[in-house]
């Protein structure tokens, strides 16, 4: 039952990455860590004290280090960039287009503070786009994991990965809940099996999408919560056999509904198995100031809204 699910405690994803790319240096020497002036925010002071000669400060210049990490791999080295993800991506994509996707270099993009959940600091600070932005680009692995156990496991694992990797975490602390459960890139991650319906969720929204399942079982309907951590590549096996199960769906992410997961997802669904799916995630808008609990009350990514969206696609279903 999704209500036996339980959080042992709450913790920053962006925490996950820090440990995880501390691991990753102490398993492979050639891994190492750039920096746009924001060594404090990504966590990697344990980094850097550990490892202080892998560690490359490139200040306020985002296209610059990401030169700098493509040209690192031709040396066999594994660079991890890292800043926020609106300057991860937005700023610097037609670096990460040129010399990292179509020159397929071994490059980890380590973006944080991605979605509403960066809170007060607003618009111009939150990207709603990125998962669309990176999944389109030939090659690209992309991956949003929930918490910070899988954070931290989804870091050490792309640093075991060859080919240019798009990792998304966040800001606020966050429940934890897969502490005791395996990872690996490119699988969907149940949490619970159903007849009904299927939620699929990405990120800081599968804690969300198990709340909400768990108030549909008590309303009696079956549910099946599915983390899909790798947007790119998906697991298309596991979406058509939920899809085919309980034949409707909806769709949990803290992005735009146009061109992030709910748009893989639809895309499967139409080519194999057609079902009703609703879509929760922001709606053609920019964010705006505000705690993560406001905004995501505010742009509908909240607990009851999932809960709201299964039942709409269940009427659909009929």
């Amino acid at each position: 039952m999704l209500k036996d699910i339980q959080s042992t405690g709450t913790k920053d994803t962006r925490s996950g990455f820090g440990d995880g790319i501390v691991e990753a240096a102490r398993k492979n020497a050639n891994v190492v860590a750039l920096t746009a002036d924001l060594a404090g925010s990504l966590k990697l002071n344990q980094f850097m004290k550990e490892f202080p000669d892998r560690f490359i400060q490139c200040g306020i210049a985002e296209a610059n280090m990401i030169g700098v990490a493509a040209g690192l791999t031709i040396g066999g080295k594994i660079p991890f960039t890292t800043t926020f993800a609106n300057f991860s991506t937005g700023r610097v994509y037609d670096q990460i287009r040129q010399s990292v996707a179509y020159s397929e270099k071994n490059v980890k993009i380590c973006a944080s503070h991605a979605g509403l959940t960066l809170g007060e600091d607003g618009a111009t600070h939150q990207i709603l786009e990125d998962i669309g932005m990176m999944k389109m680009l030939p090659g690209m692995t992309v991956v949003v994991p929930c918490d910070y156990a899988q954070t931290k496991a989804a870091t050490e694992a792309i640093a075991q990965t060859n080919g240019p990797v798009y990792l998304r975490f966040g800001r606020p602390a966050w429940p934890i809940f897969t502490s005791d459960r395996p990872f690996e890139l490119g699988k969907a991650q149940h949490f619970s099996t159903g007849n009904d319906i299927s939620i699929f969720a990405c990120g800081h929204l599968v804690w969300n999408a198990i709340q909400a399942g768990a108030i549909l079982e008590e309303k009696g309907i079956s549910v099946e919560v599915i983390n899909i951590h790798t947007i790119k590549p998906l697991d298309e096996a596991a979406v058509i056999a939920s899809l085919t199960k309980t034949g409707c769906a909806v769709t949990a992410e803290e992005h735009s509904i146009y061109g992030g997961l709910g748009d893989s997802i639809a895309q499967v669904a139409a080519k194999h198995c057609p079902v009703p799916i609703e879509y929760v995630g922001t709606r053609d808008t920019f964010g705006e100031s505000g705690t993560p609990a406001q905004l995501l009350k505010k742009y509908g990514l909240d607990v009851p809204d999932i809960v709201a969206a299964a039942e709409k696609a269940l009427q659909r279903k009929g």
